[in-house]
């Protein structure tokens, strides 16, 4: 075991895993949490904590992993390059090690601009950070397990427990390159990888039979992203307007022409569920219902993935 996670056990053990994301909110109302978090308890085997999503300010990704961890729930933190160097990281990942965070997600993080497209007007004026990228990030996550020393070459007093996560946007432009980082995230030190949302079944089964291609699938453990639809607007928003999302006309149709939309979008995600699972080198998924936690226990339970195993 590299970690002892609930989530690497999952794994290990040959079962679907099933991680699903937790939005900190706008705010320091731990309450908030709490109650995202009763609404999620029991769903999935590790729960996505957001860092300061679409560069928004929100409560801290590791602050709210500590309430998760202390109410017996398995966090997945997520870390962006965009807002600490690697000085900054390093040390937030000690800390969050120190109170029993396990599985750390690395990724870039949304652009700071990202906030001023929307309602939610965000920091467009604020300097990102970028000191390392999401592969290095990897790399510098397996140092300190691995070899118990710190990217600057001091070393620490013990190793830190990590299972280590990455995204991969496999139909991101250009889609040429989507094989080859995630080739090299792996190479890193990624322990498993968590996709961008999936809607276009044909496409996401041809960028997974090129990981297939590279022996990938047998490295890394990959687990489909799907985001639960609420809308007919929301998909045709997220085809056009989030990179490497890929929604099918008539998903967006089928969702527009329902009686009651967010019936249907529960419906659409647990079809989509059962879909990929059945692609080779698939190993779970991981379901964001955005601000809509609780969608969640119903798309789970539709799909066939409930009661989640004890490990």
């Amino acid at each position: 075991m590299k970690s002892g996670s609930n989530l690497e056990k999952v794994l290990s053990a040959g079962h679907t895993a099933v991680t699903a994301e937790l939005g900190p909110p706008m705010g320091c109302n731990a309450e908030t949490v709490r109650k995202k978090m009763e609404l999620l308890r029991g769903t999935a085997d590790a729960f996505n904590v957001t860092d300061c999503q679409t560069a928004v300010v929100r409560m801290s990704s590791i602050s709210t992993s500590i309430f998760l961890a202390q109410a017996g729930m398995e966090p997945v933190m997520q870390m962006t390059c965009r807002d600490r160097n690697r000085i900054a990281i390093q040390s937030d990942i000690l800390g969050a090690a120190a109170h029993g965070i396990k599985n750390c997600l690395c990724i870039a993080g949304d652009h700071q601009s990202f906030g001023a497209k929307g309602k939610l007007k965000g920091h467009p004026g604020s300097k990102n950070v970028y000191d390392v990228d999401s592969i290095q990030l990897v790399g510098i996550l397996r140092g300190l397990r691995d070899d118990a020393r710190q990217q600057g070459g001091d070393p620490l007093d013990a190793s830190v427990p990590l299972f280590i996560g990455a995204a991969w946007t496999p139909l991101g432009d250009p889609i040429e390159i989507r094989t080859i980082r995630l080739a090299k995230k792996v190479n890193a030190g990624a322990d498993f990888i968590q996709t961008q949302a999936v809607y276009d079944i044909k496409r996401f089964s041809e960028a997974m039979q090129k990981a297939r291609d590279r022996g990938l699938h047998e490295r890394v453990a990959i687990l489909a992203g799907i985001i639960v639809p609420k809308s007919g607007g929301m998909l045709a928003y997220m085809n056009k307007s989030v990179p490497g999302v890929v929604v099918p006309q008539e998903l967006i149709d089928r969702m527009k022409a329902a009686s009651d939309q967010r019936a249907e979008g529960i419906k659409i995600a647990v079809e989509l569920i059962q879909q990929v699972l059945q692609i080779e080198g698939v190993r779970g998924v991981h379901i964001q219902a955005i601000e809509w936690e609780e969608a969640v226990r119903e798309v789970v339970g539709g799909a066939g993935l409930l009661p989640r195993p004890t490990v």
